[in-house]
């Protein structure tokens, strides 16, 4: 129930949480917490990571190790973490500009060295905290205060650029298929080395409103309605999908992990009697 995962794995002196109402932040941050009791992991065992923006509070809600970081570091911070301490499952919860713009060039170097963290992309396709500038997932003619004439850029697609990378795990939620999401998250968890997951979420204070997309019903009614599973998708022409929003796992395969090959080194060189 959620009022148990409240009790357990949320700081209530801290709530109620500061999002903007009908923002699905929260939403997301449950399935995180969802997601780690399903695995029944020890809370002294999981560090959750975050850099700046509207996601970033999440860090501050969640009863676990905890840090709140610099702008698009978040990734970086993480990194440290899982190398010093190996034994901990580290989860980084970063939104679509935190990781795709000031903080793109942590991500593709993490995904290359397929260190084994959890990033979860909260994508609401815009800068909510910071007024609404566009980011690089707002969609392409689409407004925000930066781009009041329509956006001329071309989208990232996060998970396509993080298995580029050399992520050994993709994966796409959305804040209205929570079962779903919450078992990408787990599997994200589970799997040995890096992993990304984004989840649509929607901001109906800046991006919704700027673009006249309607409130969060309207909002979140799309997400339902667009969204395709990877499956079906498979089975479908680029003309059919022009639109539709692909959800599911989208990449899985196996790679050597980049803590323990840092371990393996350690092991050869003080076998060798290296000191340093």
């Amino acid at each position: 129930m959620a009022s148990a995962l409240v009790d357990q794995y949320f700081r209530q002196r801290a709530l109620p949480h500061i999002w903007c109402p009908g923002c699905g932040n929260g939403i997301l941050m449950r399935d995180v917490a969802q997601a780690i009791d399903n695995l029944k992991l020890q809370k002294d065992k999981v560090c959750i990571v975050s850099g700046i923006g509207c996601s970033a509070r999440a860090a501050g809600y969640m009863d676990f190790n905890t840090i709140h970081t610099t702008h698009g570091r978040a990734i970086a911070f993480a990194t440290g973490i899982k190398l010093a301490k190996p034994e901990l499952t580290v989860i980084v919860l970063t939104g679509d500009g935190d990781a795709s713009a000031i903080g793109g060039n942590h991500l593709i170097h993490a995904a290359r060295r397929n260190i084994d963290l959890t990033v979860v992309v909260f994508n609401n396709s815009i800068y909510g905290m910071t007024g609404g500038q566009y980011s690089p997932t707002t969609p392409h003619g689409e407004f925000g205060m930066t781009a009041p004439y329509g956006n001329i850029d071309r989208v990232f697609d996060i998970p396509a650029l993080a298995q580029a990378a050399g992520a050994t795990y993709t994966a796409r939620g959305t804040v209205y298929h929570v079962p779903l999401t919450i078992k990408l998250i787990e599997d994200g968890i589970k799997n040995k080395g890096f992993s990304l997951v984004e989840c649509v979420t929607d901001c109906p204070t800046y991006y919704g409103r700027k673009n006249k997309k309607g409130g969060a019903v309207e909002m979140l009614r799309w997400q339902k309605e667009c969204a395709v599973n990877v499956k079906a998708a498979a089975a479908m022409s680029k003309e059919q999908l022009q639109g539709k929003l692909i959800i599911g796992e989208l990449y899985r395969d196996t790679q050597p992990e980049f803590t323990e090959q840092y371990q393996n080194l350690i092991n050869r060189l003080a076998g060798n009697g290296y000191e340093g």
